[in-house]
């Protein structure tokens, strides 16, 4: 891990002496998903952003460490042809927040995300200001909501029926990747946009305006529930199209 932390971090150093100039509008969306969830949470916001003219493509984090899924997200950055938005929804904001400082990133979107400093986990993070999301840990190390709180932790602004069918569904991540701290955020050399779910319980919104503020990112607040990117799919839309146009000039 510690290599490809190395290799990551000395991208980011050189972003500001090779990265490519962006003069042609940013029409390539890179969307990464959160734990608990996989990508196809993303369907509303893909189908809005592909009718849009976008680019979009989501990437399938394994979950079993950051450096695996900093790695699966740097692939698909790597198939686009040209700068991308990258966005992250959850736990999917620690993975930009590495992964960012791939030169071809054009600027990261955090949708009720975890946005560490260097040498934060988002376990550390959750600690300092808590959640109320209950979990359940497997005797081989990995997480799962419980789900008889599913709906009420995780999804309270969805019908019922998906709310239980997202947590039968759900992927679990191994316990590890929320202890592995960040090193050279990329919120530090990438313009950022955020937005705060106001009745999140699986991050505290205290805490997603914590991490805004400090990127000094482009912030708006949603009434919604964590699984917002589901919910308010337009709303999210519409803040990764303001940075794409934003970028592209």
């Amino acid at each position: 891990m510690r290599l490809t932390m190395k290799v990551l971090a000395s991208a980011a150093l050189a972003v500001g002496m090779i990265a490519p100039a962006f003069a042609e509008p940013v029409r390539n969306i890179v969307l990464v998903h959160g734990q608990f969830a996989d990508a196809s949470g993303w369907r509303a916001i893909y189908d809005i952003l592909t009718k849009d003219g976008y680019n979009v493509n989501m990437v399938q984090e394994p979950l079993t460490s950051l450096e695996e899924d900093v790695n699966a997200t740097v692939r698909v950055l790597r198939r686009q042809p040209g700068p991308s938005i990258l966005v992250g929804h959850s736990y999917g904001g620690a993975v930009i927040t590495q992964a960012g400082n791939d030169p071809y990133v054009a600027g990261l979107v955090y949708i009720a995300a975890h946005a560490p400093d260097d040498g934060e986990s988002t376990a550390s993070n959750k600690n300092k200001i808590p959640g109320q999301i209950r979990t359940q840990l497997t005797p081989d190390g990995y997480v799962f909501v419980d789900p008889v709180h599913f709906h009420e932790d995780f999804a309270a602004d969805l019908p019922k029926a998906d709310a239980e069918f997202m947590a039968r569904s759900q992927m679990p991540p191994n316990a590890r990747v929320n202890t592995t701290t960040i090193s050279n955020p990329a919120w530090r050399n990438k313009p950022s946009w955020y937005m705060v779910a106001k009745e999140d319980r699986a991050i505290n919104p205290e805490l997603e305006r914590m991490y805004a503020a400090r990127a000094k990112a482009t912030t708006v607040e949603v009434p919604g529930s964590h699984a917002i990117y589901i919910s308010h799919p337009r709303e999210v839309a519409a803040l990764i199209e303001q940075a794409a146009v934003k970028l592209g000039n």
